[in-house]
């Protein structure tokens, strides 16, 4: 079976885990994910399956949209509540609306942000989280990062309590990370702060409605009609400008020839046969000005 399955990622397993066990569901090694979700994480998780593996780094969406909550008043080692508590102030004074409102205005566009501690970027060959279990701190390479949209998901004009939280919902680039952007979100507020929940209502096109639960998966296993779960690379694509290829191209086109190059072209140019078929992703080539290259043969 060849396709992208669009996984609603439970809390509390990793990316990883649910490619394993997507393996076994699908009886096929050829499982790869399009963009890891922290263990604490629910939602869209795109997973691809048999060829649809080749178009694993075009499905890692450059737009995500998650919805949240941050929790004022507490910081933790991981950022999100999963992790040891290192700072506690109380709130002793209401925390208005419009505070909130400018706060979430100032960090809408291009940010800085240092990745958590626990994450998986890598210094020197390892992955951060590997040196915070080893109690071991290393500097931390700062990254830009764009919010699209910051949104208050909360109706109270006025927060009071020891303890603060509310949600929110944001859409970044590629690479953000959401806990510490609760956590930019507390400093500025002026307290100590983590993320207390999150989940990913979407990634590029695909959304949180048109995904399946693994209990959907297993019924239909279960009754042989798994496949009916996969998107056609084609329509995984969609967003993609379409060639309606010739025969006599698509013959072409399967060996991964050059083509003349079309008055339009686009940076990315998905190939499809008469039938509707995938069979190639084309780009401009970069010394033969009058020709387009294979990116990818499907």
């Amino acid at each position: 079976m060849d396709g992208v399955l669009l996984l609603h990622k439970p809390a509390g397993m990793t990316s990883h885990d649910c490619v394993m066990r997507i393996r076994k569901l699908f009886q096929t090694k050829k499982v790869g994910h399009t963009g890891t979700l922290d263990p604490d994480v629910s939602g869209v998780l795109p997973i691809c399956i048999g060829k649809a593996t080749k178009i694993v780094e075009l499905l890692t969406a450059e737009r995500k949209t998650y919805e949240g909550e941050v929790t004022l008043g507490i910081a933790t080692t991981t950022e999100d509540a999963s992790g040891d508590i290192v700072s506690v102030k109380p709130i002793e004074q209401p925390i208005f609306r419009h505070d909130i409102e400018r706060v979430f205005a100032n960090l809408t566009g291009d940010i800085e942000q240092v990745p958590p501690m626990y994450s998986a970027v890598k210094v020197n060959g390892k992955k951060l989280y590997e040196y915070a279990r080893a109690g071991i701190d290393v500097e931390r390479p700062k990254r830009n990062v764009h919010i699209f949209e910051l949104l208050l998901l909360d109706d109270r004009q006025v927060f009071t309590g020891e303890r603060i939280s509310f949600r929110f919902r944001v859409t970044c680039s590629k690479g953000t990370y959401v806990r510490t952007l609760a956590v930019q979100i507390g400093e500025r507020l002026g307290y100590p702060a983590h993320m207390s929940y999150l989940v990913r209502t979407a990634s590029g096109p695909f959304t949180l409605d048109q995904c399946v639960s693994f209990a959907d998966i297993e019924q239909h296993v279960a009754s042989g009609t798994a496949h009916t779960l996969l998107l056609p690379i084609e329509r995984a694509l969609v967003h993609f400008p379409t060639y309606v290829m010739s025969k006599e191209e698509e013959e072409k086109v399967k060996h991964g020839a050059l083509l003349p190059i079309l008055s339009s072209m686009p940076e990315r140019l998905l190939m499809v046969n008469e039938q509707g078929e995938a069979l190639a992703i084309y780009m401009p080539h970069p010394t033969k000005q009058s020709y387009m290259k294979p990116l990818k043969v499907l």
